[in-house]
């Protein structure tokens, strides 16, 4: 049973991140790094469902594709990608929940938008490879920085300080003329005390879907100084993306014919022939500048203060047909005794905005106690305007004048206080209470020209009550009630100003085993929901999804993953998600009636997520992966519509990964192979749902019309890189 433990431990946990984390005397010495993460961090023993991945767990799989698809193999995680193949637009989704409730934190800073609560990891392409370790909490979760989770939180640690020089370049290539190329250095502890770490990437493809080309830059730069008891590290990160738009989808019957059209760009020229725009293009930098200092005051006491500003601005362009001069404050010309009131025009709509943070937080620890406490202010300013940069008829226009210009400001002021007490060896004890206090404050014209004022104020209290329970040294119980609170967004105020915040009563209850042959986690959740901000299914002329408070609603599941071995060489890890998600009450109009839908199922919430992965190891340098995932059906919308309904899936995959011990030049060359969707799966793993009354073809009578579109996703493709480390 020689590779074994290394099997359990090492080989499987970038698939499905089984916990691995272990308890420790509260007493050690902790590394300095970690303290980054400890206010949005949970142990071994804490009552909080969670998975961890650490760096060698992360690149066995990172030749290109966005974080979220390296996060696919994590239980009840659902992903998918605009451009079909895991490069550019990627989102993620866990226990069913969109992507804008599921918090995120670098360092403990909040990564999520403050005005639309999304992530975009497109913005920060190749990430994955400056990061350390990564937690996934599902369900509520700890208290964390920013905003509520409502269905997961994932925290990230960036890379740490190495104490020996090093070097690495990673080049990859693939199908659809995919390619990243990585250069990463660090010049070791210099007098025992300072570093500097970088990281340069590019990752460029034309994407599955046609047109959807990602070229996309990144860095990372690191300067730390650390002591005994001191680190304080300064980091300049960020990224440049240029992607085609893909966001648009297509319909059952083009699906059928031609999956991997994109309707993005298209117009008709003036012989009728159609044409696509060659820039209809997103075009986006963020940066952002962090500052932490952590302080080991003695065995018991440590201290962290975090400073971030983060700096986004970019647009994206379009080409419109017949666009009305009062839309864009044109007026209207004569030409030869001819009026003229419509144009051709090209566009770009702008974000320009600013975003700073300050966290604080304390952790005292003793054989008994684990306390933390502290709080976390942020401050966002962002500009929404647009421009017209090419116009047939461009009227009375001048270069750089805004037809809408509107701007959002949000405070988020929090305060927290989270503890573990062991009561005696086999019961410990957790609690966590924070306070939130939001300011969101907007001005002038959305992009449709309407007038946005929004002048909200929300007071938010958080409590979180665990207990844990050591059977023995192999298994252990634990049971915790959370509550959850979240602000709507920017989009939800536009589509109802009257939308309510949401609220989350999280109960879990879980069983762990862990020994060196086997391992088992089973958890049983049920989330109870007030006026849940659920997906309708629809989306708005930019892809981003339309939601509407849902009432009474829950989802009541049951999660298990599993690690154990075949033989010394091969293990087995699957992972299964069992739920029911309903809301308790749908209204919908149906043919211009208002009816009762009653119980109906949450949209985008498969009741079923199956993955495994076997894993062969016939030597230590060698390893061979293959990975199986399946997602039931479910429905885009919230009314159990026949056409909203979005079909089940199986997909595998393949990877291989050799390490050669040069002991030359070079410290070891990795090979590294990926095969995605290996038997050729025709599949798609998202969409949208949309409705409208036509009450034009029998004058008097309303008819609701139905339609649905879809993101297919890449059939066989496969990756492949090498990495020279020195």
């Amino acid at each position: 049973m020689k590779y074994f433990y290394s099997l359990i431990t090492c080989a499987l946990l970038p698939f499905i991140g089984l916990s691995q984390d272990k308890p420790q005397d509260s007493t050690k010495v902790e590394k300095l790094d970690t303290v980054l993460v400890t206010a949005v961090r949970v142990t071994a023993d804490s009552p909080i469902t969670h998975s961890n991945l650490e760096k060698k767990d992360i690149e066995k799989r990172n030749l290109g594709q966005d974080l979220p698809i390296l996060l696919n193999y994590l239980p009840s995680v659902v992903t998918t990608s605009d451009a079909g193949a895991g490069v550019g637009y990627t989102g993620i989704r866990v226990r069913g929940v969109s992507a804008q409730s599921t918090n995120i934190t670098i360092n403990g800073i909040p990564y999520n938008d403050a005005e639309s609560l999304g992530t975009f990891w497109v913005d920060l392409p190749d990430f994955s490879s400056s990061v350390e370790s990564l937690q996934l909490q599902r369900g509520v979760g700890t208290s964390t920085n920013g905003s509520g989770a409502f269905g997961a939180s994932i925290n990230i640690l960036t890379d740490a300080i190495s104490e020996k020089a090093n070097g690495e370049i990673s080049n990859s290539i693939g199908s659809y003329n995919t390619r990243k190329h990585t250069l990463k250095f660090s010049t070791g502890k210099l007098n025992n005390n300072f570093e500097i770490a970088g990281r340069l990437s590019q990752i460029r493809s034309d994407g599955y879907i046609d047109r959807a080309e990602s070229n996309l830059k990144s860095y990372f730069l690191q300067g730390a100084y650390a002591s005994n008891n001191t680190l304080i590290k300064a980091l300049v990160f960020g990224g440049h993306e240029i992607t085609y738009q893909a966001w648009n989808g297509i319909d059952a019957e083009t699906l059928e014919s031609n999956p991997t059209f994109n309707p993005s760009g298209l117009y008709f020229d003036d012989d009728g022939e159609m044409q696509f725009y060659d820039n209809e293009v997103d075009d986006y930098k963020q940066d952002h500048y962090q500052l932490h200092w952590n302080q080991r005051i003695n065995n018991q006491w440590s201290t962290n203060i975090g400073l971030n500003y983060t700096y986004g601005r970019g647009f994206f362009e379009q080409y419109k047909e017949d666009q009305d001069f009062a839309d864009y404050d044109f007026e209207d010309i004569e030409i030869g005794g001819e009026v003229i009131n419509t144009t051709d025009l090209i566009r770009r709509r702008w974000l320009d905005n600013d975003f700073y943070v300050i966290n604080v937080n304390s952790n005292f620890k003793t054989n008994d106690l684990n306390l933390t406490f502290g709080g976390s202010y942020s401050t966002y300013d962002g500009d929404h305007f647009g421009e017209v940069i090419w116009a047939e008829f461009a009227s009375q226009s001048q270069i750089r004048d805004r037809y809408y210009d509107g701007n959002g400001r949000k405070k988020d002021f929090s305060i927290f206080a989270k503890s573990t007490f062991k009561i005696n060896e086999r019961i410990n004890l957790y609690g966590d209470l924070q306070m939130r206090f939001i300011d969101y404050s907007t001005s002038g014209l959305t992009s449709d020209r309407v007038n946005l004022t929004i002048d909200e104020s929300y007071d938010f209290f958080n409590p979180k009550f665990g207990l844990t329970y050591k059977i023995n040294p192999k298994n252990q119980l634990y049971a915790s009630y959370a509550r959850a609170n979240r602000e709507p967004s920017r989009s939800d105020f536009e589509s109802n100003p009257d939308v309510a915040p949401e609220q989350l009563n999280d109960f879990e209850f879980g069983w762990r085993h862990t020994d060196r042959q086997f391992m088992l986690n089973a958890n049983f959740y049920a989330m109870l929901y007030n006026e849940q901000l659920v997906l309708t299914g629809a989306i708005d002329d930019v892809g981003t999804p339309i939601r509407s408070n849902s009432g009474k609603s829950y989802r009541l599941g049951l999660e298990i993953e599993s690690a154990f071995a075949l033989s010394d060489q091969m293990s087995v890890q699957p992972n299964i998600s069992i739920s029911t998600n309903k809301n308790k009450e749908t209204f919908a109009s149906i043919d211009g009636q208002l009816v009762n839908l009653g119980k109906t199922n949450i949209s985008f919430s498969p009741e079923l997520i199956v993955s495994n992965a076997i894993v062969y190891k016939p030597i230590n340098a060698l390893q061979l992966s293959f990975l199986s995932k399946y997602v039931g059906e479910q429905f885009m919308g919230n009314t159990d519509s026949e056409v909203s309904r979005l079909s089940a899936y199986f997909v595998n995959d393949f990877s291989a990964s050799y390490e050669i011990d040069t002991k030359s030049i070079f410290k070891s060359i990795v090979f590294s192979a990926l095969v995605n969707n290996v038997f050729n799966e025709s599949y798609v793993s998202n969409g949208y749902y949309f409705t409208y009354d036509d009450d034009f073809s029998q004058p008097g009578i309303i008819t609701t019309i139905e339609g649905a579109g879809y993101y297919p996703q890449a059939t066989t493709n496969f990756l492949i890189g090498a990495s020279l480390k020195f």
